[in-house]
């Protein structure tokens, strides 16, 4: 008798080339896309063309597609199991957005809250891509008809609009889009601020000191971490008020697998010195071999250039199936 399996979800993620992700990036998120690979079918894609929305110099955003593009590869993602992709080398994104922006209200884009923060934060480059990039970043998701998309809580609002324009244009048109579910899986650690950890970690936090990139040198890991934010009660617990020392049990936790009850015990009458130390030295460990791939896929752009041409190929065959459907359903002439 046959026997009968059943076919894969589809998953879709996707990052920005807008510097190197921090510690809180890979254990909150890039550290499970690799189970993601395993579990569904996956489709991993570099978000250069929303990078443009701030205004960035051509040589630095080029090596910076290209190293974020290499930094998937290096946490595990393979790209002859996932699609793994740069979205301006697959056209579709750009054509559906025009289609999808003719099915969005622009109410609903003033409401978005990125767009609030990030003309406070670039009042001089108040762009119209800054205004309708939800409409592109709907057209990434839906081109690949995905049942799940990974988001944190501050992208729900992109993931819902998508759903709405999906919704909307299928009632207007019928049936093209599957309407995609938010994808709670595996939580990874949320990592806050070393320097002020009442606050998220962030790359873009003008506090070095409060941020571990990914490709941080050990020695600098562990200056960060030995300067990190604790509190006086110089006892390793978990408990409220002790934002510090649950930070970094927390992230202990994550590299290490162990308990916070572990933790406590493996720390019994020891000082906050030691267990700033033991907490870098399991971060060096853990990042350790994403830096080693890097690099050597760094050294080899041949072999990147061959991945991203084949991932384009892949993305561009299941982008234009969409497409044409979408354009076909609108009354466009596609044959």
């Amino acid at each position: 008798m046959e026997q009968i399996t059943e076919k894969k979800k589809v998953i879709l993620s996707c990052i920005q080339p807008t510097g190197t992700p921090t510690l809180g990036n890979y254990l909150g998120a890039l550290k499970n896309w690799k189970a993601l690979e395993e579990d569904f079918f996956s489709y991993f894609a570099v978000a250069d063309l929303h990078a443009i929305t701030v205004k960035q110099e051509p040589k630095e955003l080029k090596e910076r597609i290209l190293r974020t593009y290499a930094l998937l590869m290096a946490i595990g993602l393979d790209p002859e199991k996932s699609t793994l992709f740069i979205q301006s080398h697959v056209p579709a994104h750009s054509q559906l957005a025009w289609l999808l922006s003719c099915s969005t209200q622009f109410g609903e884009l003033s409401r978005m809250t990125q767009f609030k923060d990030k003309s406070k934060a670039h009042p001089e480059n108040i762009n119209a891509g800054l205004f309708t990039y939800p409409v592109l970043m709907a057209a990434d998701i839906l081109l690949y008809q995905p049942d799940f998309v990974p988001v944190g809580e501050d992208q729900r609002q992109h993931l819902e609009l998508a759903r709405d324009i999906a919704g909307r244009f299928n009632g207007n048109y019928g049936n093209v889009f599957k309407i995609p579910e938010a994808y709670i899986g595996k939580h990874g650690a949320r990592v806050m601020s070393l320097a002020n950890p009442e606050k998220k970690m962030s790359k873009s936090d003008a506090n070095t000191n409060s941020f571990i990139s990914i490709l941080d040198e050990p020695n600098i890991i562990m200056k960060k971490f030995k300067r990190a934010v604790t509190d006086s009660e110089a006892k390793v617990r978990y408990a409220e008020g002790k934002d510090g020392i649950n930070n970094l049990m927390g992230i202990y936790s994550c590299t290490t697998g162990k308990s916070f009850e572990q933790i406590e015990d493996e720390f019994a009458g020891k000082g906050y010195g030691d267990f700033k130390v033991a907490v870098a030295e399991s971060v060096i460990a853990e990042l350790e071999p994403v830096q080693q791939k890097f690099k050597d896929l760094m050294q080899d752009r041949a072999y990147l250039k061959e991945c991203y041409r084949t991932g384009a190929e892949k993305a561009q065959r299941m982008s234009a199936r969409t497409l044409a459907k979408a354009q076909k359903k609108m009354g466009f002439i596609v044959d």
